[in-house]
């Protein structure tokens, strides 16, 4: 289906984007580490439970890894099974509701890079149990597993947690059928903006 992922230019440019990834998680986590401070200890003091909260989610070509993120919701928020978020969902703390807003939450995810899981830009990556559910439903869901997911990506700052999944496969193999530098950058100017918003957030 992606037979530009073949192609010698789109590989040279998979492996300088790893590089490039690496660089610039570590870069980040020196440079967000007094925010991750600040809001580890509000999320303590506003609620108990653990600071960083890790889920299983699946990966390219199918691989399970665990992402971090800072903990925006109170602790057992899935006791009745699992669920996404849905606008002023009971279970996100005062402190959460922000983070999530601002995307803070995320800064973890730094560590997903460097662990090889995950890369600054590509499809965001989805709960094993809503993958296979979305592929039931729409088949080729899991044409998006042909990439590293991402931190951010073209569906997160054209919708985020406001499309369908059909709307985010759309979204995310337009994404890989397209993968240039040109296009990461401008997905990065996009990311800036709904940081500054809070676009598309829950």
């Amino acid at each position: 289906m992606f037979n530009n992922l073949n192609s010698t230019t789109v590989r040279l440019y998979l492996l300088i984007r790893t590089i490039f990834d690496c660089i610039v998680a570590l870069i980040g986590i020196i440079l967000t580490l007094p925010v991750l401070i600040i809001f580890s200890l509000l999320i303590k003091l506003e609620s108990r439970g653990p600071i960083f909260y890790t889920q299983e989610r699946v990966g390219l070509e199918g691989k399970r890894f665990y992402i971090i993120k800072l903990r925006s919701m109170y602790i057992n928020a899935e006791l009745n099974g699992a669920q996404w978020a849905s606008e002023n969902d009971p279970r996100i703390t005062k402190i959460g509701l922000f983070i999530r807003k601002t995307r803070i939450d995320e800064l973890p995810q730094l560590i997903n890079i460097l662990k090889g899981d995950m890369s600054l830009i590509g499809p965001r990556p989805e709960r094993p149990i809503f993958t296979k559910k979305f592929n039931n439903e729409i088949p080729g869901f899991v044409n998006r597993l042909a990439v590293k997911p991402g931190v951010t990506g073209w569906a997160q700052v054209n919708g985020g947690y406001n499309i369908t999944p059909k709307e985010k496969l759309e979204l995310d193999i337009n994404y890989i059928n397209n993968l240039s530098w040109r296009l990461d950058i401008y997905i990065l100017f996009k990311t800036v903006k709904v940081v500054l918003t809070g676009d598309g957030a829950r």
